[in-house]
């Protein structure tokens, strides 16, 4: 989603006579003083294009939003990278000497580079939230949250009918009798054998503490995979003296409903029980 950035926009005069160096060793003095809070990654390249827009008398849009793109791709949070534009605003109206306090204000911010600064940040940040794939960290295993998404793409395809054409297969466990370790073992091996059965682009994901799916297609081939994860089961969790007391995981093929807000609440009380 890239951000719509015309060739005029917001003009910031810095001072008379000032070299790139100057302007960037004052605007870093006036961000690390206004609480940016790793020094060592203040400086990027960035921050020269936007300090070299500054001294060249042009419009600073473009190079704004490229660094704060760039902070975000560095993990700074939108609090803190328009605080640091705010330290250089402080600067540019505030003509002084490289030690002189400042205040750096985001509300006295012109809205237009807010803006731009925003939207710059919110891109990289939507891109990274989107490309993130949830993951359960004890199973390794994506979250119901996935599950949901890859189920949506399934109902969103015109004249589907992901009842007629996949199923969803349930293992759980009963954990009741055991604490500890046990408890955690017993779900990692399942998981495992999930991923050794299901390996052909099957999406699995973990719904709950003793709980995990997989959306299969109907194709004939359920029961030899039902009977061969069943095998993988047996297998994994029987070496382990410490999961005698887990009962047996039961598998349950689960017809998918029509809708998708059907489905999700299926998911939900799965993973409840």
């Amino acid at each position: 989603m890239p951000v719509d950035v015309p060739a005029r926009g917001v003009r910031l005069e810095p001072e008379r006579g000032g070299s790139l160096q100057v302007l960037r060793a004052r605007w870093q003095s006036a961000s690390l003083a206004a609480g940016w809070r790793f020094p060592s990654d203040w400086a990027l390249p960035e921050v020269d294009s936007v300090c070299a827009a500054l001294l060249r008398d042009v419009p600073p849009d473009i190079a704004i939003a490229g660094l704060a793109r760039a902070r975000a791709v560095a993990g700074a949070g939108l609090a803190e990278t328009l605080l640091d534009l705010a330290a250089l605003h402080a600067v540019i109206t505030s003509p002084g000497d490289a030690g002189d306090l400042m205040s750096p204000d985001v509300d006295a911010l012109p809205s237009r580079l807010l803006r731009v600064a925003a939207l710059a940040w919110a891109d990289v940040a939507m891109d990274k939230l989107a490309s993130t794939e949830v993951i359960d960290p004890l199973t390794g295993l994506p979250t119901a949250a996935y599950l949901r998404t890859r189920l949506r793409e399934l109902y969103g395809r015109p004249g589907h009918q992901v009842a007629e054409d996949h199923t969803l297969l349930v293992v759980s466990v009963d954990l009741s009798g055991v604490s500890g370790w046990p408890r955690l073992t017993a779900m990692i091996l399942i998981a495992e054998a999930l991923r050794a059965v299901f390996d052909g682009g099957e999406s699995i994901a973990s719904l709950g503490p003793s709980t995990a799916a997989a959306v299969v297609p109907r194709d004939g081939r359920i029961a030899g995979k039902a009977v061969l994860l069943r095998r993988e089961l047996h297998e994994r969790l029987s070496v382990d003296d410490q999961l005698e007391q887990v009962g047996a995981p039961k598998i349950k093929l689960i017809r998918l409903p029509a809708t998708h807000r059907s489905a999700c609440d299926l998911l939900q009380r799965l993973a409840r029980t």
